[in-house]
């Protein structure tokens, strides 16, 4: 049986894994929360937590998942760490939750 020939160039397994593996950490609410805020600013680990309605501890947790994925970077300034974006696709990704998800609500 002949395989039908792919229109796009299908990504190699290996970079597929990756990318499976850095969505898994966007797959939380407040992840996605966070990555919402972040899109338009930057914010301490204690102002996303507050805003996530999350203890200061599990938001730090969540923003050092988010950004071993490469999705965020933080900058210290005297005693408060902000974060931010640093992969600018992370917008198309969430304007696709919005569009999917918040449609329907």
């Amino acid at each position: 049986m002949n395989a039908k020939k792919p229109k796009t160039t299908i990504a190699p397994m290996e970079a597929l894994k990756q990318a499976a593996e850095c969505l898994k950490a966007l797959a939380h609410p407040a992840r996605l929360r966070m990555v919402q805020l972040l899109l338009e600013g930057r914010y301490t680990v204690g102002e996303l937590a507050e805003d996530c309605d999350i203890p200061n501890n599990v938001a730090s947790e969540h923003l050092r998942l988010m950004q071993r994925c490469g999705f965020l970077t933080s900058q210290r300034e005297g005693r408060k760490v902000f974060y931010e974006v640093a992969e600018p696709h992370l917008a198309d990704i969430m304007k696709c939750i919005e569009s999917r998800f918040l449609a329907a609500s």
